[in-house]
């Protein structure tokens, strides 16, 4: 597991920034601004009356711009959350490094034949606009989610997700053009 400075300088350059100055930019970016938020609770300890007042500023950043994380889920570096403000309601989940989400994306837990589930997404994961992902299913890794996709079905390793009822379509490195900034291109 990366350190958590590590994991934020990821999440930072994912933003196309670093360093100081470049810190002091994502501070004014809401994507950034609530994974930063989300991160440093989630290194706190649950008595920690830091964590009490990073907490308040989540529930502030959650009515302003409109992401709601669970602090259950599991989200690997380099996380990239949309500026564009809009709900994002990511459940208590596990996500990969290297994700992209989108405004208006919905993640979470669905009722089926009485058992609960949550998806759990790989790494290099684009979802765009408006899709919701739910059920218990996997998604593998190099997968590209299009705009206002219901997702419910497993997915294999590299491949195009379109549609209601998703369609899934077998596509070698489909993110390539649309997860930049990761560690692999330094």
């Amino acid at each position: 597991m990366l350190s958590l400075r590590k994991t934020i300088k990821a999440d930072l350059y994912r933003h196309g920034l670093k360093g100081f100055s470049g810190f002091l930019r994502g501070w004014f970016q809401p994507g950034f601004r609530y994974t930063l938020i989300y991160r440093l609770i989630c290194a706190q300890k649950k008595s920690s009356p830091l964590r009490l007042i990073l907490r308040i500023l989540r529930r502030r950043y959650r009515f302003r711009y409109g992401y709601e994380i669970s602090l259950d889920a599991e989200i690997g570096e380099g996380f990239y959350l949309s500026n564009h403000c809009g709900p994002v309601v990511i459940g208590p989940i596990k996500i990969g490094r290297y994700c992209n989400i989108a405004h208006n994306v919905t993640i979470g837990r669905s009722h089926k034949n009485g058992k609960a589930g949550r998806p759990t997404i790989g790494d290099r994961v684009w979802i765009g606009a408006g899709s919701v992902l739910t059920n218990n299913i996997t998604i593998g890794s190099d997968i590209m989610i299009a705009p206002n996709t219901f997702l419910n079905v497993d997915v294999p390793d590299n491949s195009v997700v379109i549609g209601n009822p998703a369609k899934i379509i077998k596509k070698e490195n489909p993110t390539k053009h649309y997860i930049i900034n990761t560690r692999q291109e330094i």
